[in-house]
C-alpha cells in the first residue's frame, strides 16, 4: 500500500486529472490511498478565523473538513475510487480518504496550523503500515532534508516529530511529474527525505 497526498495547489490545474489518470492506473497492481489537502477550503478557513478570532482547535477541525471537501471533489473527478473516512489495510485499489471529526481524539496530533495535510499523510501512513508516503506538491524544491522543508514552509510544522516517531520511506514529487510516479516509486530510495 502507498498513501499518496495530493496538495490542494493542484485544485483547478490540469495535473489533478493527470495524477489521478497515474494513480488510477498505478491502483491496479497496488494499493493506494489519497489524503487530499485542503486547497482553497483550507485557505477559506484561513480567512474565517482571523475574521471571527476563532482558536485554533476549532480552526483545525474546520481545516479537516476542508480537506475532506476537496477529497469529495476527488472523488467525483475519479470515478473508479472509493471513498471512506475510515481506511484500512486491508483497502484495495484506489480509496480517497475523507477525515472527520474522529481525528480529534487522536493524541499524537496537534489542534493547529502545525499538523496540516502533510503530517495527517504521514500519520495515516504510519497507522496503514504504508510501504511508502508519495507527497505530490507545487514545489520545486529539491532538497530531501525535513528540517530544510520545513524551514521553507514546504513542510508543516508537526511533519519532523511525527516523521522521527515513525521514520516512514517518505519522499515529494512535483506536481507536473505525474508520468515520473512509476519510475520514482520503485526508485524511491532516490528521493528519500531524512532528517539530516
Amino acid at each position: 500500500m502507498i498513501v499518496v497526498k495530493l496538495g490542494g495547489s493542484l485544485y483547478g490545474t490540469d495535473e489533478l486529472s493527470q495524477w489521478l489518470d497515474e494513480l488510477s492506473e498505478h491502483a491496479k497492481h497496488q494499493a493506494i490511498i489519497i489524503v487530499p489537502g485542503g486547497g482553497p477550503f483550507a485557505e477559506q478557513v484561513r480567512q474565517a478565523q482571523q475574521v471571527h478570532t476563532i482558536d485554533d482547535s476549532h480552526a483545525h477541525h474546520m481545516a479537516i473538513l476542508a480537506m475532506a471537501q476537496f477529497g469529495l471533489i476527488i472523488s467525483a473527478l475519479c470515478t473508479n475510487c472509493q471513498k471512506t473516512s475510515s481506511p484500512t489495510r486491508h483497502q484495495e485499489g484506489l480509496t480517497v480518504w475523507l477525515p472527520d471529526s474522529l481525528l480529534l481524539s487522536e493524541s499524537e496530533l496537534s489542534h493547529s496550523w502545525d499538523i496540516t495535510s502533510d503530517s495527517l499523510a504521514l500519520w495515516l501512513a504510519d497507522k496503514l503500515n504504508a510501504a511508502q508516503l508519495v507527497l505530490v506538491k507545487q514545489s520545486d524544491e529539491t532538497s530531501t532534508s525535513i528540517n530544510k522543508l520545513t524551514e521553507l514552509g514546504v513542510l508543516d510544522a508537526g511533519f519532523i516529530s511525527l516523521f522521527k516517531n515513525t521514520a516512514i520511506n517518505s519522499q515529494i514529487i512535483h506536481a507536473k511529474h505525474s508520468t515520473l510516479f512509476a519510475d520514482k516509486i520503485i526508485h524511491y530510495t532516490d528521493y528519500r527525505l531524512s532528517l539530516s
